[in-house]
This record gives C-alpha cells, structure tokens and sequence, in this order.
C-alpha cells in the first residue's frame, strides 16, 4: 500500500487503512516498527468496517472522485487486482498509460 500511495497521491488518490479489532497502542507499536504512507483510521473511530462488511480482511474498496464505489476486493487479491481497480477509478500509473498507448 505504500507504493501505492506514493505512486497515485499526487494523482487525488486519498488511501486508508482500517484497523479492525486493536487497540491504539497495539497500532501506534507496529507503526513504530513498520511505518506505514497511508492514513490509519481506527474502528473505535468510524463505522467504515460494518459500512463495507468487512468480515475478511484485507478487504479494500475503491471509491471514484463522486463518492461511487467502483470495486472491492475481499481478501488478498494481490497488488495487480488492486490495479485494475483503480484503473477502472479512472487513475494510471505512468507506466499502464504508456502500455497502452
């Protein structure tokens, strides 16, 4: 996620991680050893978990600019999958846009 974040954040592209179960010192000790580009949103902060159903994680959901869920992968689908679905959110990689030229 953090290649992903850097590679799509100048492009609007917002990035969050939702953290489901733990406590915030539990969180702020990994981030500590593992830091991470993207924002981490606590569950005892939102209701973003039960909003998506997550009940296999990782779980990620690709809203376009209008606030449409495009797609959501549950489970690990792997960095290509995730891809795809921002590609389908109207957001490339340099690299995709020259593929396809």
């Amino acid at each position: 996620m953090n290649d992903i974040t850097r590679e799509f954040g100048d492009k609007g592209l917002v990035v969050l991680a939702v953290d489901v179960g733990e406590s915030k010192k539990v969180v702020q000790q990994y981030l500590k050893d593992h830091p991470r580009k993207c924002h981490i949103v606590m569950t005892g902060d939102t209701n973003l978990a039960a909003m998506y159903a997550a009940n296999r994680y990782p779980i990620y959901v690709v809203v376009d600019r209008d606030g449409k869920i495009v797609d959501t992968q549950r489970g690990s689908g792997g960095e290509r999958r995730l891809r795809r679905s921002l590609a389908r959110a109207g957001l490339e990689s340099d690299g995709e846009k020259k593929d396809t030229e």
